[in-house]
């Protein structure tokens, strides 16, 4: 796995942003589950600390549909 590089996302709470960014610089992790995905966003610097599972389920349904919007429409 490719480290990212220092994130341009400033805002801890802003998952969304975080999460549309992970899947451009990394695309295998589209197919991560969002408590895999907690783990991951705080080991690659993208949060501060461990996010909340909820929320971050919440901008994973939305970044998905950013790259796949078929799925958006199942």
């Amino acid at each position: 796995m490719t480290l990212a590089p220092h994130r341009s996302i400033q805002d801890d709470s802003n998952l969304l942003a975080a999460i549309r960014e992970l899947y451009s610089r990394l695309p295998e992790m589209r197919c991560c589950e969002p408590w895999e995905l907690q783990t991951i966003l705080f080991s690659l610097g993208y949060t501060d600390d461990l996010a909340p599972e909820a929320e971050i389920a919440a901008a994973v349904e939305v970044a998905r549909t950013d790259f796949d919007p078929d799925e958006g429409a199942a």
